[in-house]
């Protein structure tokens, strides 16, 4: 069976405080549905200071979906690495996988704007520097045990549910990332589908003698909306696809490699491209028995999508696709 992830980020570039909130309100419903139809995991993520409110705090949003939940996973891909305090992320991490008993996934990522460093006044240029403390810092703390911490003795409290330590994954798509997961002996989950880079991790994890694996993303991860309809969903709904995927393009340039990427500037564009799909019931069952699909995405909220029509995708997913998959 396919592994399935519902994917929230919260955009809404008409929102108001009311509405926003509405829709926050909205996903963690939406999460207790998931949870209660065998859905695998939410994916949430982190960016900051964009204008159509993208989700800039991925943690606390966990938070209160384990609060709503009893099995689903959350996977947070990514936090933002270089922009927290070590010894407060790792408070935050342990204190979330007590809360779900272990249900949290962590990506650990640099990011790509530049102006998300600018914005916390954090310096561009040591962000490799201090992603490899932030990393470090956070694998001792979780011992439990005192340790030095940047001149000063330092203990950690309260130990994780997970032991040796919550699922903690470094993410990127550089040379410099993969080393830093092998060295470590963390796993390693590339931004994007990148064989040469997951045969240079396991080439520095024999080299440093340490054990991991590699969550690479398949060649092509759709992200998917479920409509009876998909004509009359395109032309309602296809711009709020549209601005998600102009938001991404905005951001990134050939040197960042990115699981979504689109190269669209229109919604007819967008549709023919299938980054982004709009598909029935039984094409999203072909997808995954039939076309291959190892990951079902599906993005019920996106690009400030209507709730209502989010939990229609929802449910068309939750009722007439998943049963068919078991």
């Amino acid at each position: 069976m396919a592994f399935t992830v519902v994917r929230f980020n919260l955009i809404d570039p008409d929102a108001t405080p009311e509405t926003l909130s509405a829709r926050y309100r909205a996903a963690i419903d939406m999460a207790a549905y998931a949870d209660t139809h065998a859905v695998d995991t939410l994916q949430t993520e982190e960016h900051h200071g964009a204008a159509n409110n993208w989700l800039p705090s991925p943690l606390t949003f966990a938070g209160a979906v384990f609060g709503a939940t009893k099995r689903i996973a959350v996977t947070v891909s990514a936090v933002i690495g270089p922009l927290y305090d070590p010894l407060r992320l790792a408070e935050e991490i342990a204190v979330l996988d007590l809360l779900s008993a272990g249900r949290l996934v962590t990506v650990a990522g640099i990011g790509y704007r530049p102006e998300e460093y600018e914005q916390q006044g954090v310096e561009w240029g040591r962000r490799g520097k201090l992603q490899d403390e932030l990393l470090e810092t956070i694998l001792e703390a979780w011992k439990g045990e005192p340790f030095t911490f940047r001149g000063r003795t330092v203990r950690v409290t309260p130990r994780p549910f997970t032991q040796p330590h919550p699922l903690l994954l470094v993410g990127g798509s550089s040379k410099a990332a993969a080393r830093r997961a092998a060295r470590l002996g963390l796993p390693f989950f590339p931004s994007a589908h990148m064989p040469d880079l997951e045969a240079y991790y396991n080439e520095q994890l024999a080299e440093h003698g340490t054990e991991g694996f590699c969550m690479m993303p398949t060649a092509e991860i759709p992200l998917l909306h479920i409509s009876e309809d998909p004509d009359r969903a395109w032309a309602a709904y296809g711009k709020h696809f549209l601005h998600e995927a102009l938001t991404y393009s905005s951001w990134q340039s050939k040197d960042i490699h990115s699981a979504v990427r689109s190269g669209a500037g229109t919604v007819e564009e967008l549709r023919t491209e299938g980054v982004y799909r709009i598909v029935t019931p039984d094409e999203c069952v072909a997808l995954a028995t039939e076309g291959g699909a190892e990951n079902l995405v599906l993005h019920p909220l996106c690009g400030g999508m209507p709730v209502e029509e989010g939990w229609s995708s929802l449910r068309l997913f939750a009722e007439k696709v998943l049963p068919r998959l078991k």
